[in-house]
């Protein structure tokens, strides 16, 4: 599909812009696959087709080919994220500009499906705190599917309109806004982005990004760090930005250093000379994105919210969940009928936001209690804690499969709850019972597709 003439027209005389290469790298078809592999289950990729790193990630790779991601076990089992390149960029604004020695409580605003969410749990300093928020439900489902493959066990998903953050007065010193955009950033991934490109979408988001903005800001404390990006090549929603956060708020604009090679160009906004960084596929080996960081000048208003006190789990119980997790510095807790842990340092963050905001998921998931037995959760066995002596049994390609497909197979194993693995890594839980096998992987996670194929695509 042709590239919107006007969108053309617009970008004319926007830094870094060649029309002509522009519309010959989209016209080309080429396809650029990235993924990030995550350092708390580290694999060395030796099944992935990969390329070269990219420069501005430790933990970011080209692939050679698209394989199928579906048919691989280790990417259910959350060994890597595949995440487009020129996104991952969001690694260098936030290292450059906090201090990696102390622990942060962030904020992924917009964060679903979760790539930047995982790949900032990973930068994150140790005792840190993110907590991922988005306010479509079912893609909060999403969001909730891709961190529990990662295995964090400081992280809190919330369902929030960004408004509702404004009862967390200064409570974040990170906060990340990937906002909503009009998506010309993804017309070569994805084509029929642009039957739905306009200039009135354009002004649209741009309102809706303001509004984002606005609500959320009064949560972000006093010389705390806004990371904003979007997807969209339109100065209405990335210089015109900049220039109306300078003016409505107490910020300052922060540079981000960049290397020689990268290929991405630094832009000044035309209003108040606000630092933006913009990826053209014509000059980046990635998509259109635009990212720019800001520190908050301003005092904070007081948080406000009632204080609900978590559950804890008695004792004499979490005595009992030990054979299951390795629970050094965990707390156990009940939240909506289900048993959860999280890092002791982080329950009185967890009261704070449990008295403001709608948790759709928190901490790691540890099961639900039944007469004195747990019926695991998913979350546990996918997580670094689980503990070593829970029974495991390793699965070839095609079983590994079969189970991810939730399909019915035989297994000569022992009786029992026990996680199946694949290449050592978890995949879920099976209970052996003497006459059957049941497979409690999600349902809703399945693998929908009838192939059987456990093999990368050529």
């Amino acid at each position: 599909m042709p590239i919107p003439e006007k969108l053309l027209q617009s970008l004319e005389g926007v830094p870094g812009y060649d029309r002509a290469a522009f519309t010959a790298v989209h016209e080309s078809g080429a396809q650029v696959t990235s993924l990030r592999l995550n350092p708390a289950k580290p694999t060395d990729g030796a099944q992935l087709p990969l390329a070269e790193r990219i420069p501005w990630t430790r933990s970011g790779y080209y692939l050679t080919r698209r394989p199928s991601f579906t048919f691989d076990p280790l990417f259910h089992a959350g060994t890597y994220y595949v995440q487009e390149a020129s996104s991952m960029f969001v690694e260098q604004a936030l290292l450059q500009h906090t201090d990696g020695s102390t622990p942060l409580t962030a904020l992924d605003l917009c964060a679903a499906p979760g790539g930047k969410s995982t790949h900032l749990q990973s930068l994150l300093p140790e005792g840190s705190l993110l907590v991922s928020n988005e306010v479509i439900k079912s893609r909060a489902a999403i969001l909730v599917e891709n961190l529990t493959k990662w295995g964090a066990d400081n992280v809190v998903v919330t369902n929030n309109d960004p408004q509702h953050f404004a009862r967390l007065g200064g409570f974040f010193e990170v906060m990340v806004v990937d906002a909503p955009c009009s998506g010309s950033g993804l017309f070569r991934r994805d084509p029929e982005a642009i039957n739905e490109w306009s200039t009135d979408n354009v002004q649209l988001c741009q309102g809706r990004q303001q509004r984002i903005l606005a609500d959320a800001w009064p949560a972000l404390r006093e010389d705390g760090l806004l990371i904003y990006s979007t997807c969209s090549y339109s100065p209405e929603e990335d210089e015109a930005i900049l220039d109306w956060l300078s003016e409505s708020f107490a910020v300052e604009s922060l540079p981000v250093r960049l290397q020689e090679g990268w290929g991405i160009v630094e832009v000044r906004s035309p209003g108040g000379g606000a630092w933006g960084y913009r990826f053209y596929p014509d000059k980046v080996k990635g998509e259109g994105f635009f990212l720019a960081a800001f520190r908050k000048r301003e005092s904070a208003p007081a948080a406000k919210g009632k204080v609900q006190r978590p559950e804890l789990v008695p004792a004499k119980e979490a005595g009992t969940l030990e054979r299951w997790v390795q629970a050094d510095g965990l707390r156990f807790l009940r939240h909506s009928g289900r048993i959860f842990a999280l890092p002791e340092p982080l329950l009185s963050s967890f009261t704070t936001l449990q008295g403001a905001l709608y948790i759709q998921n928190a901490g790691l998931g540890i099961g639900e209690a039944i007469r004195d037995k747990l019926i695991p959760d998913h979350a546990l066995a996918l997580s670094p804690r689980l503990h070593p002596s829970v029974p495991r049994t390793e699965l070839d390609a095609a079983l590994a499969v079969r189970y991810l497909q939730r399909a019915d197979f035989a297994l000569d194993t022992q009786k029992g709850w026990q996680a199946v693995t694949y290449g050592g890594y978890p995949l879920g839980w099976i209970n052996a019972l003497p006459n059957r096998l049941n497979n409690y992987y999600p349902r809703e996670w399945r693998i929908r597709s009838a192939g059987n194929d456990a093999t990368f695509e050529k």
